[in-house]
């Protein structure tokens, strides 16, 4: 069997996630018998084809990705257009049997070569603007993204989400038979969360040794919550004393959540990082006493998946997909999603309980081997043979 996967992001360039789950996903699929093409963006520099034994990743040269919503719209359309007319070309030379796209972003391209190759056409939607805008899609850009997500959840033969939280929120947003929507969690690879810092003098930079510190983790958006934590902040480091917070990650709303740490009296207590490279996140984890996911909008909760696996407590918002990755107070703790007090509460239990932390941690590093990537290449190889012998009544033929 010979799989198209098309994606706006592939290592060495990396957006966010969802590069990672790509790769990992092509490569496990090797060992199920699939030979993997990965059809992905890439840069001025790129190589426009790379074998990497039956792995072969082509890459469509794209401008770096303007910053503007308005611009980025435009921009998307323009790559798609590039990656449809790179796919056909590599239709000349490959018989595939399925094509398999990545989110809205790449939706026009994986549809038209679906339809050109007469393969079934998968589709793993790893979020929703709906979700991300808690329902607000009425304006443009907005409204265009929710547009193009229901239009090729609808045209997909099947569609994969990341959580059974996911699987709900499709269908009822794009009004979808839950039966075409297979539920395949991310996986995680443990040996690949290697810290490389010194980890005594990295832990100095942020806390001195009889402080606690509390890590958060992701973009700084809205539907992530960071404007939750902060306003718990306050209440923990009064009650537990000696707290220091370090929060990595960027975003649009990373100026408002700066005034707002301002406002609260925080910034003596912790440090505002940006973006980070993945050394120094999995180095954090490894120094934190506490990782905090505190998402309002959260299809799946990787950070919290990382942070167990580092050996990392965990606090995450009892919502969405999150109660899935950390599915009882055996493996890590939920407090109310939305509601800083329920987070404050919690966050100095576990602060001021070391042998709690001690247990969470021991069972989280059992629990997060669940998450295998072998096995999440497996599921989605079933659902590639289950389509591909169906193809014909899928398609009409």
């Amino acid at each position: 069997m010979r799989a198209l996967i098309l994606s706006w992001e592939y290592p060495p360039l990396i957006e966010g996630g969802l590069a990672r789950h790509v790769r990992k996903l092509a490569e496990n699929l090797l060992d199920q018998g699939v030979e993997v093409h990965v059809l992905a963006r890439g840069l001025e520099e790129s190589p426009p084809e790379e074998e990497l034994g039956a792995l072969t990743i082509h890459r469509v040269r794209e401008p770096r990705r303007p910053r503007d919503l308005a611009q980025f719209i435009a921009w998307v359309e323009h790559m798609n257009a590039d990656m449809l007319a790179a796919g056909v070309e590599l239709g000349d030379r490959f018989d595939f049997d399925v094509v398999h796209g990545h989110d809205w972003l790449v939706a026009v391209a994986c549809d038209h070569l679906a339809r050109r190759f007469h393969v079934p056409l998968v589709v793993t939607i790893h979020a929703t603007e709906y979700g991300r805008h808690q329902g607000h899609v009425d304006r443009h850009p907005q409204s265009y993204i929710h547009g193009v997500e229901r239009w090729i959840a609808n045209r997909a033969d099947r569609v994969i989400t990341c959580s059974s939280y996911m699987r709900e929120h499709v269908a009822d947003v794009f009004g979808l038979d839950e039966r075409r929507i297979a539920v395949i969690p991310n996986g995680i690879d443990p040996s690949e969360l290697v810290p490389v810092a010194d980890l005594d003098t990295l832990r100095g930079q942020f806390a001195r040794p009889d402080e606690k510190l509390v890590l958060l983790v992701g973009r700084l958006v809205y539907e992530k919550g960071f404007q939750i934590a902060l306003e718990a902040l306050p209440r923990v480091i009064e009650r537990v004393g000696g707290v220091r917070f370090v929060i990595a990650g960027s975003g649009t709303a990373e100026d408002d959540l700066r005034r707002q740490a301002r406002e609260l009296g925080l910034d003596r207590h912790g440090t505002f990082l940006g973006w980070i490279g993945d050394d120094l996140l999995h180095s954090l984890y490894r120094i934190a006493d506490l990782c905090v996911v505190p998402s309002i909008y959260e299809p799946f909760g990787l950070v919290a998946l990382e942070a167990m696996a580092s050996g990392c407590p965990c606090l995450v918002a009892d919502t969405g997909g999150l109660r899935e990755v950390v599915p009882s107070e055996q493996v890590g703790m939920r407090f109310r999603s939305r509601d800083p007090q329920s987070l404050a509460e919690l966050a100095e239990r576990l602060l001021t309980d070391a042998e709690l932390r001690e247990r969470l941690v021991a069972e989280a590093s059992e629990h997060v081997l669940t998450f295998d990537w072998a096995d999440v290449a497996r599921q989605v190889a079933s659902v590639y043979r289950e389509l591909v012998v169906d193809a014909p009544l899928a398609l009409g033929g």
